[in-house]
């Protein structure tokens, strides 16, 4: 979801290490489903019948006795967990702020399971709110499958937040979150979380969706459409007649391997296709109109992006993507996106390759987003800033230049003012737990990117960048933790993260050191004593300027990192030092030359260290005072 708020080569044998070939952990059990649906679609009520075959894949070692189901639209309804949390936190979020309250018999969300059976026998359910709960007739053993048939009926609500009929641009429908789905079960158990207002956790499998509905419409979902012949609008450049039937048209979506399926629906889309340079096809669905002119300067930006993310974090693995104009804001789903398209070009680039983005770290990757939302978004929003100045760098945008410096500097200043607040939360916590909206928008989107760049600092600029694209090679479709990212990074470099994981997501403590004093020692050569006034003990980099004008880097790794980083910059000379054990509040080290020839002493001139307090990270030596009368 887009937030609202709004890396010197390394030596031989350094890029030996990134380059060696180990054998690969093991992926872990996961279990998988296969959906059948066949909806039929009533949009002059704004209501939906469906069809639901389950093929549900039991993978663990565990026999499953209960399963449930999600019932988002639930949430659109005066009452709701969704409407008490908004109008009770201190911070809502202005879509949602008490508008569910206002929800009219018929302006919610609904839906109701009429049926459900388990290999033909009849189940018992009960509905609490946005969870069905379900009493299996015959247990699930290990190692076993079956099939769940359901018949259900829906409401489309007005739109509030992500899903929903008529948005503030006049898209008729977006639908997510649409049908009953199948909760995830993993190492940790079943994640029946209610929808408070955060987002999501899917099980990987298949979907073979039909969706019946007025002639009038044009749509875009997730997968591939199996008979664009009888569809036609701009599916195929063949002269189409759309087949129909009773006025309706029947729309057939397949998709392998994804968590997920959402489709959209207007009678004015406009839709055209585009093959990205990394071989991906695009579709883009839009209204034409004055304030939506950006759309057609998009599909050259994201075919140009796509290749440029395939070369820098790994390659999309599906054969198609859409940019779909809905929803009320920016969210992703498997192979598409719904972003609100009013927009300026710059922001329309900046929304869409933001979004765009979630489906390498959320779409393939597919953390769990309830108790890891950082690792999406902040991950996201790492990559974007990258991207988004490769973008303007290239001038397709008129009037918009670079920003020419790298904007992850931003991000660590945004970081630092706010975990000065009071009011930072750490990244372990549920995201449907925190204390405000703030606390989590900053902790995911920005701490989780943050989290990336200090990274980049421990590990040195050249292993990071082999490093991040491994993780995403690595783990696509396994729905990686904390812990799996930190040991790629570890088997990568060759150092011991742990402590920076656990620092960083588990708790709120700060990075904070001061130059303490520089002065001379027995006039041949100079000290420097530092201290760790922060609760977060780093690594440091400390960069000597002299009166010449050369520099010098003086590297202090932390014991509990077991090794070091290379010398990022081969222009510059780097002095190892020795070890700062993590409970000493200070540490003193010696430079080989007189005071007099020491011009300036910094902690990181890069700017990457998210140090919350800067002004005590540079000495510069005194002007001499003139005695002279």
């Amino acid at each position: 979801m887009r937030f609202l708020i709004s890396i010197c080569l390394l030596n031989l044998a350094v890029q030996g290490t990134a380059q060696r070939s180990e054998p690969q952990p093991k992926p872990r059990w996961q279990q998988r489903v296969e959906y059948t649906m066949n909806v039929d679609f009533d949009a002059k009520k704004h209501q939906f019948k469906g069809n639901q075959r389950l093929v549900y894949y039991n993978n663990s070692s565990e026999v499953l006795r209960k399963a449930y189901y999600h019932l988002y639209f639930n949430a659109f309804q005066p009452n709701s967990a969704m409407d008490v949390r908004s109008r009770n936190i201190a911070d809502p979020d202005p879509r949602v702020a008490d508008r569910i309250s206002k929800l009219k018999p018929d302006e919610i969300g609904r839906q109701e399971v009429k049926m459900l059976t388990m290999d033909g026998k009849p189940c018992k359910f009960k509905v609490e709110g946005t969870i069905l709960e379900v009493e299996l007739p015959t247990m699930m053993p290990p190692a076993s499958s079956a099939v769940f048939d359901m018949t259900f009926e829906a409401q489309v609500p007005n739109q509030i937040r992500r899903s929903g009929r008529n948005n503030k641009e006049g898209i008729d429908y977006t639908m997510t979150q649409w049908y009953p789905k199948m909760c995830q079960f993993d190492e940790q158990g079943w994640h029946a979380n209610p929808y408070i207002g955060r987002e999501f956790y899917g099980i990987w499998g298949s979907y073979d969706v039909s969706i019946k509905i007025d002639e009038k419409y044009v749509l875009g979902g997730t997968g591939i459409l199996q008979n664009p012949l009888e569809i036609g609008k701009g599916y195929t450049d063949a002269a189409v007649k759309p087949k129909t039937e009773n006025g309706k048209l029947t729309w057939h979506f397949k998709a392998d391997n994804v968590h997920d399926f959402a489709w959209a629906a207007d009678p004015d889309y406009t839709h055209t296709q585009l093959k990205a340079d990394d071989g991906t096809q695009l579709h883009f669905f839009y209204q034409k109109g004055e304030n939506t002119t950006a759309w057609e300067s998009l599909p050259k930006i994201m075919g140009k992006s796509f290749q440029y993310i395939a070369e820098n974090y790994g390659k999309y693995p599906f054969e198609s993507f859409s940019f779909i104009q809905g929803g009320d804001g920016g969210m992703e789903y498997p192979m598409l996106t719904m972003i609100t398209g009013e927009r300026p070009l710059n922001s329309l680039m900046g929304v869409a390759v933001h979004e765009a983005l979630h489906n390498w770290y959320q779409g393939v990757l597919a953390s769990n987003e309830s108790l890891y939302g950082w690792m999406d978004e902040g991950f996201t929003n790492y990559v974007e800033n990258d991207v988004a100045e490769w973008v303007r760098k290239q001038g397709w945008i008129p009037g918009v230049k670079a920003k020419g410096y790298d904007a992850m500097k931003d991000n660590v200043a945004a970081y630092c003012r706010f975990s000065q607040s009071g009011r930072e939360e750490a990244l372990s916590i549920h995201a449907d737990h925190y204390m405000t909206n703030t606390a989590y928008s900053v902790g995911a989107y920005v701490k989780g990117s943050v989290f990336l760049q200090q990274l980049k600092y421990i590990v040195g600029e050249k292993m990071f960048k082999d490093a991040f694209k491994q993780y995403f090679n690595q783990w696509k479709f396994q729905h990686p933790t904390p812990n799996d990212v930190i040991r790629v990074f570890e088997r990568m470099s060759d150092l011991e993260l742990d402590w920076f994981k656990e620092y960083w997501v588990n708790s709120t403590h700060t990075i904070d050191y001061t130059i303490e004093k520089v002065e001379s020692d027995n006039d041949k050569a100079t000290k420097v004593r530092l201290s760790r006034t922060g609760q977060m003990p780093m690594p440091l980099d400390i960069v000597v300027t002299y009166e010449n004008g050369t520099q010098e880097l003086f590297y202090i790794p932390l014991d509990m990192m077991r090794g070091e980083k290379q010398n990022e910059d081969a222009k510059m000379k780097m002095k190892l030092l020795p070890d700062w054990t993590w409970t000493h509040p200070t540490y003193e080290f010696s430079i080989p030359e007189k005071y007099s020839k020491v011009k300036t002493v910094q902690i990181d001139p890069s700017g990457r260290l998210a140090d919350v307090r800067l002004d005590d990270n540079i000495w510069n030596r005194p002007a001499p005072v003139n005695d002279k009368k």
